[in-house]
């Protein structure tokens, strides 16, 4: 059982008022859930929803916000795309994001406490505090709530994304599956706060960061010590590449004991680049490239989120 976050706590600021976002193609957001959850948030204030059928729609909404608290209703997608824009727009620090998980994967709420019911984390909106949590940038203007990978990974959210409508969560070790089969690895060049962890001689089966523990709706936990407010990311890079080797690092990501792995690099940091073969990235979800270089860096305490307070623990499954 991880610990929850600790650090400078912030009342919410439901009172003030809350815009609501809502993403029609975020993964499940289906009606009565979201309308039980907006119900518990008019017990803490004024409450205004906006649906976005499309990214761009996003901008408007925010120009509208004020000072409100921006309830962000979806999965690790469509929070991606609301710290996206608010990095961008110069917000992220002065507006309090609350979440209401109604996407698929949902890995950040897992990895940070926040219920999955969607009526029971509009009550901790309303009701808790709001904490400084890292963020993670690249070098294309991009941004990382949860978690990035390349390799395998990034492969295998490509194969299961169209089985997510159908498989829900079960699309992701299906995908994995197939990715498995298909790929020899890559030959990458990694660097760790300057330090190289590959040479791009050794060919790495995955590489990823983890501002959070899991991925693919918490199937994987990439993350075994991550957290999201200690001021640093994890990085694992798995160089097992081999069929059985390969079986043997999926089967310990599934629970974290990854970093046991002896074909695996597992260690803390706060500037990662990557380069060599054409890969792809997935970004909380959001997949890209393919690229041939990429540098990703940690921005502590850089967006506040309402976060269960110092009496909850945090179960990550």
């Amino acid at each position: 059982m991880s610990q929850p976050p600790t650090g400078d706590t912030r009342r919410s600021t439901a009172a003030a008022g809350m815009l609501v976002v809502t993403n029609e193609a975020a993964g499940r957001t289906e009606g009565d859930a979201l309308d039980a959850a907006i119900d518990e948030l008019r017990s803490g204030g004024d409450v205004e929803v906006a649906s976005c059928r499309q990214d761009t729609d996003l901008g408007p909404t925010l120009d509208r916000r004020g000072d409100r608290l921006l309830v962000v209703v979806g999965g690790d997608g469509s929070l991606h795309t609301s710290l996206k824009y608010l990095w961008r727009r110069g917000e992220a620090a002065r507006c309090v994001v609350g979440l209401i998980p109604l996407g698929t994967g949902n890995d950040f709420a897992r990895g940070t406490g926040i219920p999955l019911d969607p009526r029971e984390a509009a009550r901790l909106i309303v009701q808790g505090a709001s904490r400084p949590v890292d963020l993670v940038t690249d070098d294309s203007g991009g941004v990382v709530v949860n978690a990035v990978h390349v390799g395998v990974g990034a492969e295998a959210a490509e194969a299961a994304r169209p089985l997510k409508r159908r498989l829900r969560q079960a699309a992701f070790p299906v995908g994995a599956l197939l990715a498995g089969v298909r790929t020899r690895g890559w030959r990458l060049r990694i660097t760790l706060d300057g330090a190289l962890v590959a040479d791009g001689t050794r060919r790495v089966l995955m590489a990823g960061v983890a501002n959070a523990r899991s991925i693919a709706g918490g199937t994987a936990v990439l993350g075994p010590d991550a957290s999201p407010t200690d001021g640093a990311f994890d990085v694992t890079v798995s160089f097992a590449v081999r069929p059985l080797a390969r079986l043997g690092y999926g089967l310990r990501l599934v629970r974290g004991r990854h970093p046991e792995h002896p074909d695996v690099v597992y260690r803390a940091g706060r500037s990662l680049t990557v380069e060599g073969e054409p890969f792809h990235t997935n970004a909380d979800g959001e997949l890209a490239g393919p690229v041939t270089r990429r540098t990703w860096a940690l921005r502590p305490a850089a967006w506040r989120c309402v976060l269960p307070g110092a009496g909850c623990s945090i179960d990550p499954r």
